[in-house]
């Protein structure tokens, strides 16, 4: 049995080992208020932990997404103000499958900025810091 190279985290902790195209697509899509994020850990990276791509949904229904790729250095963020259930979706889940499925034109589809603790770092409620 191989190690699975990518791993899908939902909000209630469920788990899902080399997702498809298609279930990366359907747990954005899956997305509400109050089930409002998605991880996908890169497992075959060094690194553990290291190596990912999440995307949170906002309580205004637009999301941040974040990756990371290494060390804090390499760690990013874009805001998807499309609401999520107009739209939002159909812009993330193609950034989220090339991400996974390693296809060039992920890192282009959005306007990723380096990520900031002081703006960025989750509130003492868990929710990313302020989106903008």
């Amino acid at each position: 049995m191989t190690k699975p190279r990518l791993r899908a985290h939902e909000w209630c902790g469920t788990t899902w080992d080399d997702p498809s195209e298609d279930r990366l697509h359907d747990l954005l899509a899956d997305m509400n208020p109050r089930h409002c994020f998605v991880v996908v850990d890169r497992l075959d990276a060094p690194g553990p932990g290291d190596h990912y791509l999440q995307v949170h949904l906002n309580e205004d229904m637009s999301c941040l997404v974040e990756y990371r790729s290494g060390g804090p250095e390499t760690h990013h963020r874009a805001v998807v103000t499309e609401p999520f259930g107009l739209g939002g979706c159909d812009i993330v889940a193609p950034v989220l499958q090339a991400w996974a499925f390693g296809r060039a034109g992920w890192r282009e589809a959005l306007p990723w900025v380096p990520w900031d603790a002081e703006r960025d770092a989750p509130r003492e409620d868990g929710v990313p810091g302020q989106a903008g």
